[in-house]
């Protein structure tokens, strides 16, 4: 009180009880291409720009290069936010050389004057623009190193990147290519796409990352962060560059291979679609897309959410309103489908006297994402129990 002594009334309002928690935005795409030929004040290089409608910017990003023909796989399966950084071509005297320097630019890396350059330039984008890119692709480009410095790049932005098996042309190639990888935020993804291309009026190899990066966004909107990328038809496209076998009874066929090997393929099937759910990660309990991806918005939304209660005295009624806040969102997520179940609560054990003294406090919340339906099992049994009544049937 700024003075004891009153003659009169005093109302002091205490803004105290739970506060609404809103979810993170979760379908912004981030990507690194080329196009030499691209509208350079719109897109220039190493420096990321927000794109509000894919479409109409795939008109300012040239005919050469990676940059357009992504934007056109994105805009394909919907309209995306997406943070979008072009880099140089790659330069040298034969073509190793070249691709060597394509993969360096890529992955770029910080200037002297401090700006960051390649992949490294999407971490740039949520004080740039308020938006942090949680779909990650570098479709066309994704080389091993450039993949590996992705998957860092995906940590860091707690996103979720996917990447091709780059250079394999069998199926075991691009099972010994997942090995690289044990992050729980990268995809592995093998063969691609076939479409037609209008800027070559023939059919080209379509990177299957760029049209998965699309169709996460899409279902991020329409469906929800707990869906994943396997078995929705993708639009835009005509056919797939390798022969892959699979059947939906048979586990023993080339997508079969593939998936019990963590590696995400692509069917034919009343459209095109991606067939796995499976990410890279060596613990086996991010081991689904949607596993990580529920983790993952869940940290960000209980950390943003709790913005205003840093530094507020913490009273016990403080964490209280916290805690209620919490299960009231867990709540709403069970009953939208997002996970199967949460609860928050306060553990006194870690929360002793002097951890409290030092302004600090635990607060615990488990939850349980929605597993998906991989393997559906029917137990058939062939019986005569429905030969007892026959005669009956009958009239006789």
């Amino acid at each position: 009180m700024p003075t004891d002594y009153h003659h009169g009334v005093r109302v002091q309002s205490l803004a105290e009880g739970e506060r609404p928690i809103r979810t993170v935005p979760t379908a912004t795409v981030g990507f690194v291409a080329t196009a030499s030929d691209a509208d350079a004040t719109v897109f220039p290089l190493d420096t990321p720009v927000l794109v509000t409608n894919v479409r109409s910017a795939s008109g300012k990003g040239g005919e050469l290069g990676t940059l357009a023909r992504t934007l056109d796989a994105i805009a394909d399966q919907g309209n995306a936010l997406a943070v979008v950084v072009r880099v140089a071509d790659g330069e040298g005297a034969d073509a190793a050389a070249k691709a060597a320097d394509q993969t360096s630019k890529v992955i770029g890396g910080v200037s002297p004057t401090g700006q960051y350059k390649g992949v490294q330039a999407l971490l740039a984008a949520e004080a740039k623009f308020g938006v942090k890119p949680r779909i990650l692709g570098v479709p066309g480009l994704d080389t091993l190193p450039v993949a590996t410095e992705l998957a860092g790049i995906a940590q860091k932005l707690r996103g979720f990147a996917y990447v091709n098996a780059n250079g394999c042309a069998t199926k075991e190639e691009a099972v010994i290519y997942r090995d690289n990888f044990g992050q729980r935020e990268i995809m592995t993804i093998w063969p691609d796409f076939v479409g037609w291309d209008t800027a070559t009026d023939a059919s080209i190899d379509f990177p299957a990352v760029a049209r998965a990066l699309g169709l996460r966004a899409k279902l991020d909107e329409e469906i929800g962060w707990h869906k994943t990328i396997s078995n929705i038809p993708v639009n835009g496209v005509t056919g797939i560059n390798k022969d892959i076998w699979w059947d939906l009874q048979d586990p023993a066929t080339d997508a079969g291979y593939l998936n019990a090997a963590e590696v995400t393929t692509l069917i034919r099937r009343d459209g095109y679609r991606f067939w796995g759910s499976r990410t890279c990660s060596a613990d086996p309990m991010y081991a689904f897309e949607s596993y990580v991806r529920s983790d993952q918005v869940l940290a960000d939304t209980m950390a943003d959410a709790h913005f205003w209660a840093v530094d507020l005295p913490m009273n016990p009624s403080l964490l209280k309103d916290i805690i209620n806040g919490i299960n009231a969102k867990f709540r709403e997520l069970k009953t939208l489908g997002y996970i199967i179940d949460g609860e928050c609560w306060y553990d006194p054990e870690p929360n002793t006297a002097q951890v409290l003294y030092s302004g600090k406090a635990y607060i615990d919340y488990d939850f349980t994402p929605v597993p998906p339906l991989e393997n559906l099992n029917f137990r058939q049994r062939i019986t005569s129990r429905y030969l007892v009544d026959f005669a009956s049937r009958i009239g006789a």
